[in-house]
């Protein structure tokens, strides 16, 4: 028998070549979603007075608190109704949850980050506490 040197070689099957885009791509769409969650978006600061705080959730437990910044005069003696704004703080974050709790009743400045896309496990809303500071 004669061996010949140019032997036909397999050729890869075309699925095999589908199975592997595929699994690249769905790589790079989670890759591209985890650096869009981190992702801050804006950073500012709210003064109001804390309403609630409370912790929620079943499984992956977040802090989430309400502050009211308060109602505005218009100048003539009326005054359009209270603003609530709703915001997060990092469940391992519990200094910061800590000093929240302590200057209930209290002004305070909230320093946050608003996040472009959270994880559901991060927060409800995509302002995350950054700083507390009690305003005097």
């Amino acid at each position: 028998m004669e061996t010949t040197t140019d032997q036909v070689l397999p050729k890869k099957s075309k699925w095999k070549k589908r199975l592997f885009i595929t699994f690249l791509i769905l790589i790079l769409i989670s890759v591209a979603y985890i650096f869009i969650c981190g992702m801050s978006y804006s950073t500012g600061t709210r003064t109001g007075i804390v309403i609630k705080l409370s912790q929620k959730g079943y499984v992956f437990k977040t802090y989430e608190g309400e502050l009211n910044l308060g109602g505005i005069s218009e100048g003539d003696g009326t005054i359009m109704p209270t603003r609530i704004w709703k915001f997060s703080v990092h469940r391992n974050n519990v200094a910061i949850y800590d000093a929240i709790t302590q200057s209930e009743g209290k002004h305070v400045r909230l320093y946050y980050k608003e996040v472009l896309k959270n994880f559901f496990w991060q927060s409800d809303t995509p302002y995350l506490i950054e700083k507390v500071e009690v305003v005097k």
